[in-house]
């Protein structure tokens, strides 16, 4: 972590992710590399995120103890943990079945409250909870989803990566009466974001 406090200072994100043991959210195979600052396999061609986008994600939501939060792509669980830290409530989707259902038995095992688990639909997102304080979008979309924007409070924020399937940037959102502003982040890569309004399912092929 000193590495990353480095680059971004000692931001919240990363005082929540030091209560977070990332080895608990990695393969067997892998928990001697858990606290490398690297992406790591977890099954079904997908992965955890690198520490560093973590921290740099979860800071830009600005999050508070009262928000309600919707992530996209709850992979293994350990960026979910982090943000229920953080925030009120995590409404969380995972279009995997198999990892939805892990990564709701470990955050249930590790008493992890105040989220909920979700299998995606085929719609992103999840309106039934909706609005929400922030969106944080853990797969790359190959342009800004608006039915997710639609699901923001107003001055509500949402990071997502949008680009190629290769390569994407970065991107904070904040919605306004009027309707969001768009700032950028930094390039990144991330696996492919798949459904209604993102990218198709025979896209979902990892690269």
């Amino acid at each position: 972590m000193d590495s990353i406090r480095a680059e971004l200072g000692d931001v919240k994100a990363l005082r929540a992710m030091e209560q977070v043991e990332r080895s608990g959210f990695v393969p067997a195979s892998s928990v001697g590399m858990a606290y490398e600052d690297t992406p790591l396999p977890i099954g079904e061609g997908q992965t955890i995120s690198q520490p560093f986008i973590v921290a740099l994600m979860v800071d830009a939501l600005e999050l508070r103890p009262t928000d309600r939060v919707l992530e996209i792509g709850t992979g293994s669980g350990y960026q979910t943990a982090v943000l229920a830290r953080m925030a009120g409530e995590v409404v969380t989707v995972e279009r995997l079945p198999s990892l939805a259902d892990s990564a709701r038995t470990r955050l249930e095992a590790m008493d992890v409250g105040n989220v909920e688990v979700h299998t995606a639909g085929p719609c992103l997102g999840w309106l039934p909870r909706s609005p929400y304080d922030a969106i944080i979008v853990s797969a790359g979309a190959p342009r800004l989803p608006r039915r997710l924007v639609s699901q923001l409070v107003v001055r509500g924020r949402m990071v997502v990566p949008v680009g190629s399937r290769e390569k994407q940037e970065l991107m904070k959102l904040v919605r306004t009466q009027e309707g969001f502003s768009v700032s950028t982040m930094g390039s990144c890569r991330f696996v492919p974001l798949v459904g209604a309004d993102a990218w198709p399912e025979d896209a979902s092929a990892r690269g």
